[in-house]
């Protein structure tokens, strides 16, 4: 009694009295009323079932016009319309409502005496309006007879148990419902009644409970010979056993007047100590419904456990018992028995009244019991009620942290903590965590932020709080556990790991995780900045996608390069030619290797001049479309070895090597930038050789003038001489200006300037003037060959005016003729065939005759002679352009006279190409001797005169 009187109680059920339905005329509803006499009550198939003892209840007149002596079997629906039919002729003792068949099965008596009879009845199928008996046979145990005390029937209709008060049980094994496929026989004989029975079906296994007044058994009816085990040597009164629902694993419920027992097929279970004198035991939807009398009374005997001497008031409990709470508790008068239909508890009592106990719903029952549990502190009794009632993870979450909340209130971390864990995905992580940051309860909050991880729901601070508390902990082994998981268990933020893990000062576990995870870059920092394991982070770039191992290289390579720098330096000649990541065993040489651009890893090898020149000779030679700055780096860092060489023989090799690389043809789009570094570096020949390629003679010839090269001036001239006829004029003006005695030089100068009349006489005379050394002699011959030259000329030109007087004159004089006298054409021959001139023919005044239709054939104007007009025309283009030149000369003058501004006007000349060619003179070399502006400006002029001319 002390266990029961500590269950908490609850009113989980709603009592109601089952009520009439309305009048039509709207009066109030009268409690619904059965007939009297109802002795046995069974319900299913949606139906309450009743069956009477009482003669004559037909006189209620609800079963047609059948008004005479019987026993009815009543049926009574949701809308509570009573049928019933006459089943028996003298009674119905006992009814069983198949729930997952329309089938019952009823026992009664026709006839006076001990002769019970069992009818099989198909509620589906009607026999003149009644249901259909299939099935009649008489429930006696061998030739004795003797009263049926219980009936059960299995829900797949091939067994069916018949209990009796002598002690026996009969077992029908077959179709049920007809007598061909059916085999009866007695199971169990004993000396004390029956009182219960009960099949219990487990997959193919199926177990007959048979409880007594002093003993359980259980027989196994799927073997043969029916093997059976006695369970218990004690037993309870008719109507007080019950088989359990899967809930409570179909256990069968044995209701003793001290305790309540449950039993599995081999063994016996738990008990509860419900004491009190047992009337009736259900089972309804988990819940254990116990009728009992209020008060101890002295029963008739044992076995009529439900008939009490007296009318006590009698107790319906219904029991929690997972939960070990009362979920109902109420007072009846006289109860014939407990029903469930419809979803609901169906109490009748002896006064004809229909008690409801409808179940509230969940949410209604937990706001109900809620506030008393927590009041209490009786969490764990909340909780197994919410899951027991199913309800959804957020109301659960809710209970969890309260729970969670007041035993962190009571001190209890490590139980707080548990409950916590428990609203993991529903409560607030922060919530959690805020109340154990302290350094003393650091290893709740690990545990919490393990679960959080494991559930894949930790953000990254989560990650790197975890991390820390693991790095506080020391707690190596549950860390590495922690990061070692498979890739497909990652349930944090790697790189949030690794850089926790580094800042700590864990490198080979952040190390570890980088490598499995693929984070490169953190890997190669932490391998170069934390553990400056060089070699180590070179051999990992080696492994990595083309994409990567390139990125990471112009990252990391200088630092690599300072620290090992062949190593660098090998694998970025395998980036830029052929490059296979080092563990890609099977691709090799199936998959074309790719290929970065050398030029970009340049900046790798600063202050590594040595390796990067073996770098950059190896891409020339392997690669010959190598990057064009490539070319340009090779060029510059072989001119610097040989500009700091001391080494003669070694310098001379440098040079040859820098000359052949220029000589090589890859400097042709960057001419200046190798004329450039050459100058830089003062590398003549190389110099040189660009001024050639790049046609800058007067560059060259300027070159040896700095260098007071004699000859090379000379040689330069001769050679370029032809294609830029000026440098002959520079070199008589670089040589006029040498103080020293430069005759020679001079002479040879003036001599290829009189053969190609490269200057006018007056010209060359003023620049030798400026020349201390250069004496008359000098130019002598010059002068002299110079002035029989233009006495010839003179004399020729004589010749060509005295010509041209004798044809002017006689033109006019064929002139003055045309004019006055007629003129005769006696051509025999066409002058373009030569043909015997025929009719009709054309004749100009020169004396040219042609045939017509020559003369339309090759004549372009049919005013001009054919003949004639090629020379005529040369006239006549050559008077335009004097007539032009003269006009132009005269405006030009004329606005150079007239203009404020006269530098604007021939720039504006130069601008429209009138001076058809201007000579480039360069600047004399420094140092030296400078002409005054007035003699450069008449030399200009003379230039001008000279060309014009």
């Amino acid at each position: 009694m002390a266990a029961y009187l500590q269950w908490r109680r609850f009113v989980f059920f709603d009592r109601e009295t089952v009520k009439e339905p309305p009048s039509p005329d709207g009066a109030g509803a009268k409690p619904f009323a059965l007939p009297p006499g109802i002795a046995v009550c069974d319900s299913g198939r949606g139906s309450l079932v009743f069956g009477d003892i009482l003669p004559g209840a037909g006189r209620w007149g609800l079963c047609g016009a059948r008004q005479g002596r019987g026993w009815r079997i009543w049926f009574l629906p949701r809308s509570l319309q009573l049928s019933c039919f006459q089943a028996y002729k003298l009674r119905v003792t006992h009814l069983y409502q198949l729930k997952q068949h329309s089938i019952l099965v009823s026992v009664g008596e026709d006839e006076e005496g001990i002769n019970p009879l069992v009818k099989v009845w198909n509620l589906e199928k009607r026999d003149g309006g009644n249901p259909l008996c299939t099935r009649i046979f008489p429930a006696i145990p061998g030739n004795k007879p003797t009263v049926v005390s219980c009936l059960t029937v299995h829900e797949n209709l091939n067994f069916m148990a018949i209990g009796f008060a002598d002690g026996s049980v009969v077992l029908t094994k077959g179709d049920i419902t007809r007598d061909r496929h059916s085999k009866t026989q007695i199971l169990h004989e004993g000396s004390y009644p029956v009182t219960g029975l009960a099949f219990r079906q487990s997959g193919k296994t199926t177990h007959l409970f048979v409880v007594t007044t002093e003993n359980i058994q259980s027989y196994m009816l799927s073997v043969k010979d029916y093997p059976h085990l006695e369970l218990d040597t004690h037993g309870c009164g008719l109507r007080c056993s019950s088989l359990s629902d899967p809930s409570q694993d179909l256990q069968f419920i044995v209701a003793g007047n001290e305790c309540v027992y449950l039993y599995q097929p081999d063994e016996r279970g738990p008990c509860f100590a419900f004491e009190g004198q047992k009337l009736i035991v259900h089972w309804y939807r988990g819940y254990l419904i116990i009728v009992s009398k209020d008060r101890k009374t002295s029963p008739k005997s044992e076995f009529a456990g439900n008939e009490a001497q007296n009318s006590d008031k009698q107790v319906l409990n219904i029991y929690d018992l997972c939960n070990k709470f009362i979920a109902y508790s109420s007072v009846f008068d006289d109860i014939v028995d407990v029903l469930a239909e419809w979803g609901s508890l169906y109490v009748l009592t002896r006064d004809g009244k229909i008690h409801v106990l409808q179940e509230k719903d969940t949410q209604t029952k937990l706001e109900a019991c809620k506030s008393m549990l927590f009041r209490k502190n009786l969490f764990e009794m909340a909780i197994n009620l919410a899951k027991s009632h199913h309800l959804d993870s957020d109301g659960l979450s809710e209970i969890f942290r309260q729970y969670g909340d007041h035993l962190y209130n009571k001190g209890n971390h490590d139980g707080a903590i548990q409950q916590y864990i428990r609203t993991i995905g529903k409560l607030e992580p922060s919530y959690v965590i805020r109340k154990f940051l302290d350094a003393q309860r650091i290893h709740n909050l690990t545990a919490y932020l393990q679960t959080l991880h494991l559930q894949s729901l930790a953000n990254a601070d989560h990650t790197t709080l975890l991390l820390n508390c693991y790095t506080k902990l020391k707690d190596s082994s549950k860390l590495e556990e922690f990061i070692k998981t498979s890739d497909s268990e990652v349930r944090f933020d790697v790189e949030t790991a690794i850089k926790v893990l580094r800042q700590a000062g864990y490198y080979s576990h952040a190390v570890y995780l980088a490598e499995k995870h693929e984070h490169h870059e953190w890997y190669l920092k932490i391998q170069l900045e934390d553990i400056k394991n060089y070699q180590e982070a070179l051999h990992y770039i080696g492994k990595l996608p083309f994409e990567q191992a390139e990125s990471n290289m112009k990252r990391y390579g200088k630092i690599l390069m300072h620290h090992v720098p062949n190593e660098t330096t090998e694998l970025l000649k395998i980036l830029c030619t052929d490059y296979r990541p080092s563990g890609d065993s099977e691709g090799h040489g199936v998959l074309e290797g790719r290929k970065a651009n050398s030029e970009e890893f340049i900046p790798v090898f600063a202050n590594n001049s040595r390796e990067l020149k073996a770098f950059l000779e190896h891409m020339t030679e392997v690669q010959a479309d190598s990057p064009q700055g490539v070319y340009d780096t090779l060029l510059e860092l072989r001119l610097q070895n040989w500009a700091h060489e001391q080494d003669e023989q070694i310098k001379e090799k440098l040079h040859n090597e820098a000359l052949t690389l220029l000589k090589s043809g890859r400097f042709k789009t960057v001419f200046d930038k190798a004329l450039v570094l050459c100058q830089m570096h003062n590398f003549k020949d190389g110099v040189l050789y660009l001024y050639e390629q790049g046609k800058l003679f007067q560059q060259i010839m300027h070159y040896h003038m700095q260098n007071e090269q004699y000859k090379k001036v000379i040689e330069v001239c001769e050679l370029y001489g032809d294609q830029e006829a000026c440098l002959w004029e520079q070199a008589l003006g670089y040589f006029a200006r040498k103080e020293e005695d430069c005759k020679e030089y001079v002479a040879a100068v003036l001599k290829h300037i009189e053969n190609k009349n490269l200057m006018p006489p007056l010209l060359v005379v003023q620049t030798l003037a400026h020349n201390s050394t250069a004496t008359l002699s000098v130019i002598k011959d010059y002068l002299v060959n110079k002035l029989q030259k233009q006495s010839r000329q003179i004399e020729q030109d004589e010749q060509r005016i005295q010509k041209y007087r004798e044809e002017t004159t006689r033109i006019r004089q064929e002139i003055e003729e045309l004019k006055a006298s007629p003129k005769i054409f006696q051509k025999t021959k066409c002058s373009i065939c030569t043909s015997a001139l025929e009719l009709p023919s054309v004749h100009f005044l020169c004396g040219h005759s042609f045939h017509q239709h020559c003369f339309e054939s090759y004549s372009e104007s049919d005013s001009e002679c054919p003949t004639c007009m090629p020379e005529n025309r040369k006239v006549m283009d050559m008077i335009r352009a004097q007539e032009q030149k003269r006009d132009l000369h005269d405006q030009f003058q004329h606005q150079l006279k007239c203009s404020n501004d006269g530098f604007s006007v021939v720039a504006d000349y130069f601008g429209r190409g009138v001076f058809n060619k201007l000579t480039l003179i360069t600047d004399l070399p420094s140092g030296k001797a400078a002409t005054t502006l007035e003699a450069g400006l008449q030399r200009e002029l003379l230039i001008h005169t000279k060309r014009s001319t």
